[in-house]
């Protein structure tokens, strides 16, 4: 009998129709709800989506899924959880984004605390909580060099333990069974993505730690003899487990490489292959971000890992079409705009000094020696983020008041960054210049499980205090780095715990609540906050 190998996931979900993801263990035809989609192969393993339409707005459904007409989901004798069910939406409601990063799953010896989305999934499961319109998983789904023990068996078993990379992935089919622990091993969770409309992005982890970090770093991976299988496997991978779900029924519909693989006579591998070399090599060619409309809510996806622009001549966080992409979805017009990246696009003050100061430092404002080194130290340190593409950084800053000046349409009643990979989290205020009557916030909640310890949470403890962002000034003015186009303070948190949050929409009214897992059933509020006031 054919089984499910991982699924079902309730991907993008409409007012009228529905995705569901599933791998099976051999080519089968899945039917969920009367809609049926033959499997497609990939390097030995076999995937479908599964297009569901006709539901009514604002419906709840359960489901089955059914391979070759047998059914697999929900798995015989598995009734300890609810059944799957979903949820379309329907305009004019009430809008719930749940959100999170950073989950190292699974980990059976308890060294990263309890896991905010299995509590999270316990409370729904419960029916004690209010239902998310969706989930955010914003980067750091896995963790492709960071092992737990099952992985690291299941690579001595099939590759023993002084091939390279050691203590890394080296391929898809590795990848593919860091997915199956991340998203299999815990029931609830499990379940949880089978019944809640999941959009992800990656960051770094997915791939490798400090992926694309400078064009020095990528000189340095593409010279290793493993490197192209690692990175062709985890864009290859993500696109499979990740990004084909984000996108609607319309969009996976024109997309060329998914017709292409559902196409081909037999195995899809080198395929896909090929386009994840060339989307690593040529960023300008592939476009992981995307927008999704919840009513009034615009969610803006910002690739700010894969769409990096660099070569020895020029440095940006996103190369020349998506960052003209990104441009034109600043736009006014709704209710709330949502700017979700992995990477926050505010740091505390003292952190993001230290990165303008560093970017300036390896560029050359020091001379070859600084320059050496203050390479050596953004890599060591992960100075990368948005701060450390200063040029970048200026550039959505105008993008983002425009919006809130009424210069490119009504004003939102709130612009809201939404981030993690920091492994703490808090609110940070944008203070000046004058943004009009629209508040601009970042919103950072990291990790979901995957606590921050030992030096460097005592050097984060410190860089969040008042008065320490002066110093770091200092050196970045020495570099001749302008002052930041805006001024902002942290106003909530940080906290260290694991947890997730919630980004709750009714009309022009935004909140926000952070949520600590307690322990692995059970989350206690930390902190709230109006978005919009």
């Amino acid at each position: 009998m054919t089984e499910l190998v991982l699924g079902p996931l309730l991907r993008h979900v409409g007012e009228r129709t529905a995705t569901v993801w599933v791998e099976t263990d051999r080519p089968c035809t899945v039917e969920v709800l009367g809609a049926s989609s033959p499997t497609f192969t990939v390097h030995g393993h076999h995937y479908a989506l599964v297009e569901i339409d006709g539901l009514e707005p604002g419906s709840q459904t359960p489901y089955q899924v059914l391979l070759d007409g047998q059914v697999a989901w929900p798995e015989p004798g598995e009734r300890s959880l609810p059944d799957s069910v979903i949820h379309t939406r329907r305009d004019g409601g009430p809008v719930r984004l749940a959100f999170g990063s950073c989950r190292r799953s699974p980990d059976p010896r308890g060294e990263h605390g309890p896991d905010a989305l299995s509590a999270y999934a316990h409370r729904l499961a419960e029916g004690s909580g209010q239902w998310p319109t969706a989930l955010l998983m914003i980067g750091d789904q896995v963790y492709a060099d960071e092992l737990g023990e099952e992985i690291r068996e299941f690579i001595r078993r099939r590759r023993g333990t002084d091939s390279e990379p050691v203590d890394e992935l080296a391929d898809f089919e590795e990848y593919t069974y860091l997915y199956r622990l991340a998203w299999r091993t815990d029931p609830a969770v499990r379940w949880l993505l089978s019944t809640v409309p999941t959009y992800t992005i990656f960051d770094d982890h997915d791939v490798r730690d400090d992926w694309n970090t400078s064009y020095t770093w990528r000189e340095q991976m593409w010279a290793l003899p493993w490197w192209r299988r690692r990175i062709t496997g985890g864009l290859g991978s993500y696109w499979i487990y990740q990004h084909l779900g984000n996108m609607s029924p319309e969009e996976r519909a024109a997309d060329e490489l998914y017709a292409r693989v559902r196409a081909a006579d037999g195995d899809a591998g080198e395929i896909v292959d090929e386009f994840a070399e060339r989307a690593d090599k040529e960023p300008d060619k592939a476009r992981w971000s995307y927008t999704r409309d919840f009513g009034g809510t615009r969610l803006v996806m910002v690739d700010s890992r894969c769409a990096r622009l660099l070569t020895p001549d020029r440095r940006a966080m996103l190369d020349d079409a998506e960052h003209q992409w990104l441009r034109e979805q600043c736009r006014g017009g709704v209710d709330h705009l949502l700017l979700a990246s992995s990477l926050p696009y505010l740091l505390p003050r003292a952190i993001h000094n230290a990165e303008n100061w560093n970017e300036a430092m390896a560029g050359g404002a020091w001379g070859r020696a600084g320059a050496r080194l203050g390479e050596k130290v953004r890599q060591a340190a992960d100075l990368e983020h948005w701060a450390a593409f200063d040029a970048s950084f200026r550039s959505v800053a105008g993008d983002v008041l425009a919006v809130a000046r009424q210069e490119r349409g009504p004003a939102p009643a709130s612009i809201a960054f939404l981030s993690g990979d920091v492994h703490y989290s808090y609110l940070a205020r944008v203070t000046a210049p004058d943004s009009g009557a629209t508040p601009i916030s970042q919103v950072v909640c990291s990790p979901l499980r995957n606590p921050l310890q030992g030096r460097f949470r005592l050097a984060n403890v410190l860089a969040c205090r008042r008065g320490m962002a002066w110093a770091f000034r200092g050196l970045a003015a020495l570099a001749r780095v302008p002052k930041p186009p805006l001024r902002w303070r942290l106003t909530r948190g940080p906290w260290f715990d694991n947890m997730i949050a919630t980004i709750e929409v009714d009309g022009r009214t935004s909140r926000v609540r952070w949520e600590a897992a307690a322990d692995g059933t059970t989350l206690t509020e930390r902190g709230t906050a109006d978005l919009s006031a």
